[in-house]
């Protein structure tokens, strides 16, 4: 028979696994080889150390329930390295104001890792640097709080947004007003630039002037985690469309408003509608292209934010996609590396941009060609 003390973590470790169902009485005093009295005891012992067991009514079991305060808790090896790593991401993530809690926290939990534990995550976390990736602005977590809230409650939300006009070094654009903004700026399916901030070829922000500031009331539908910003997908209410907003460019306005019935989203979902916005529809330069290979097996090499695929058989699929210039344009459905046709309505500053490139890579594959020494044959070659 197991001692007390680990008798009782045993248990915990039981009501923490199945928190979905009723463990009966009989069933966790089987699992502890003790009898239904000693389990009701070791039941009490739990309950004056803080943990909230539920006796379910109407039959003998238990489940344990959420408390006033947080208890202790119990973690495998698996859910302590996966603590540890999300605590470590943290510290370094978009969310302003939890890097300092994050880090006590790692600490605490580092403290009381068993060592064969702490050398695993110590040796990733020594192994690993981020690189690739621009200084994310950040955004509080009051106001990601305030936005789940009205999500969740399905609650009118106001807010104050900043919207940025900015002109692309590529293009004579000159700044668009608010009201047709890109994605980031509030835009719907008719925008026309996009905010420079966008997911694709280009992650860096750019500086802009002109900012406008508004008050705006939406029906909040999704929040999106992507490409290490933090998008608000939702229904404005004075533009009757769906928008995208960046959420370190808005502050909310409490209290929110009255509750709404949701809308059916665009593109089925928020994550998928955010992609499509950041990709085909928002940028200067717009085309799609017919790939000559089925989208089960081109999926993995279209990132999201650079395009959307749409199917049309077994063999092919269309890619809808965009960027700042016709040479990154060519770029990107050069890599994808799959047989594609241009549709009718391709831009020609596109078409001149793919000539250009296929020019180039023969050119230099012709030059390599002729230096290379032509092999020898007969005896010359032994």
């Amino acid at each position: 028979m197991l001692e007390t003390s680990g008798r009782l973590l045993r248990l915990l470790a039981l009501l923490q696994t199945h928190r979905e169902r009723d463990r009966s009485g009989a069933e966790l005093a089987e699992h502890l080889g003790v009898s239904r009295r000693t389990l009701r005891r070791d039941i009490e012992r739990l309950r004056d150390l803080g943990y909230p067991v539920h006796a379910a009514r109407g039959a003998a079991g238990y489940r344990l329930g959420a408390g006033a305060s947080l208890p202790p808790l119990l973690l495998d090896d698996e859910e302590a390295v996966a603590v540890v790593v999300g605590l470590r991401t943290a510290a370094d993530g978009t969310v302003a104001g939890i890097e300092e809690a994050s880090l006590r926290a790692l600490t605490k939990l580092e403290q009381v890792l068993p060592s064969r534990l702490r050398h695993r995550v110590t040796t990733l976390h020594t192994a690993t640097v981020r690189a690739g990736a621009a200084p994310a602005p950040k955004v509080s977590p009051d106001t990601l709080m305030t936005i789940a809230e009205a999500c969740r409650r399905r609650e009118h939300l106001r807010f104050t947004y900043t919207t940025r006009h900015v002109t692309s070094p590529h293009t004579a654009e000159p700044p668009v007003p608010p009201t047709t903004a890109g994605v980031g700026d509030g835009s719907g399916a008719g925008a026309g630039r996009a905010d420079a901030d966008r997911a694709g070829v280009r992650g860096a922000d750019r500086a802009g002037s002109g900012d406008a500031h508004a008050v705006r009331c939406v029906e909040p539908y999704n929040l999106v985690s992507f490409d290490r910003r933090w998008y608000l997908v939702a229904w404005d209410l004075d533009r009757a469309d769906w928008r995208t907003f960046r959420v370190d460019r808005l502050v909310p306005r409490t209290p929110t408003g009255p509750r709404f019935a949701p809308r059916p989203i665009p593109e089925g979902d928020a994550a998928t509608y955010l992609a499509h916005r950041l990709s085909s529809r928002t940028w200067p330069v717009r085309a799609t292209v017919t790939l000559h290979e089925p989208v089960s097996a081109v999926a993995d090499r279209v990132w999201p934010g650079m395009g959307v695929l749409e199917p049309l058989d077994d063999h092919s699929c269309l890619l809808h996609l965009g960027a700042d210039t016709p040479r990154d344009l060519a770029w990107m459905i050069t890599s994808v590396d799959a047989d594609f046709s241009l549709s009718p309505d391709t831009p020609p500053e596109l078409t001149e941009a793919l000539r250009t490139q296929a020019t180039r890579c023969l050119s230099a594959s012709g030059s390599a060609s002729a230096t290379r020494p032509a092999p020898q044959h007969g005896k010359d070659a032994q």
